[in-house]
């Protein structure tokens, strides 16, 4: 945080969204939203408590394919996990009593076999090198079964929005330096997040720069931070790779929707 108490760096965040609507229309981009909400709906009513109990095999793995870490580790996840697994370590993530700073940490835990700070090195998983769920992949899958049941409370940490191993991401890009995203363990990092999210939504909102419709979405923040991290991979790549490379990276309507589960969407 700023001397002047200011998180968010709002000239830097209204730069970013200034490049990216030279790559996407406002339109555009307001349609990702809409996929989102529906992202939202369908993950609302499968994970619902009366639903998730009887969840099998197709529909978790359509879960995991909507979340853009654990898209390719899907059956490789299962089969290591197993469905009753899968929905036991869910139903505690999601509705457990612990508060979400604990229920968190106890989800990347149990399912990483690991006690500790998530940015130290995990082991694969036994038996499958394929389902290996290392560092913030965990904590991806975390954040979004809690943003997407409940998208007004809970919020995505995900490693394109802030990797604590090497400290990067679209949020520190456009929060001020001073601004301590670092927690002792996945959950608390979780939270530190979380507060920052809220400061650029609100901001972001005030200002324009993370709206994108007549109405506020929970899910503008999502678009906004995408389009912010396709900004710095753009740039990125410009300076370090061939322009040959260059050309086969998506375009940001479609880099938007891989990082956010909706492209090719499956539920």
């Amino acid at each position: 945080m700023s001397a002047t108490g200011q998180v968010v760096d709002t000239a830097t965040a209204q730069e970013f969204i200034a490049q990216a609507l030279e790559k996407a229309q406002r339109a555009e981009l307001g349609d990702i939203v809409g996929e989102l909400e529906q992202k939202s709906a369908r993950f609302r009513a499968l994970l619902a408590p009366q639903s998730l109990t009887g969840l099998e095999r197709p529909q978790l793995r359509g879960i995991l394919r909507s979340i853009f870490a654990t898209r390719r580790k899907a059956d490789a996840i299962i089969d290591v996990m197993s469905v009753e697994g899968l929905r036991n370590s869910f139903d505690f993530l999601l509705y457990g009593a612990a508060p979400t700073q604990e229920r968190f940490q106890g989800f990347v835990d149990c399912l990483s076999g690991y006690w500790g700070d998530v940015r130290l090195a995990r082991k694969p998983l036994p038996g499958h090198d394929d389902a290996d769920l290392p560092e913030n992949i965990l904590c991806d899958l975390a954040s979004e079964l809690l943003h997407f049941t409940s998208p007004d409370d809970r919020w995505l940490w995900t490693r394109w929005m802030w990797d604590p191993r090497v400290g990067t991401g679209a949020v520190p890009l456009v929060v001020e330096d001073q601004y301590d995203l670092h927690g002792r363990d996945a959950g608390e990092t979780y939270m530190k997040v979380g507060v920052a999210v809220a400061f650029v939504r609100a901001t972001g909102e005030a200002a324009g720069f993370a709206k994108f419709g007549v109405n506020s979405s929970p899910f503008g923040i999502d678009v906004f931070l995408s389009c912010v991290y396709a900004v710095y991979m753009y740039t990125t790549l410009r300076l370090r790779m061939t322009q040959e490379f260059n050309k086969v990276v998506p375009q940001l309507p479609e880099l938007s929707r891989r990082l956010l589960g909706i492209w090719r969407f499956e539920l």
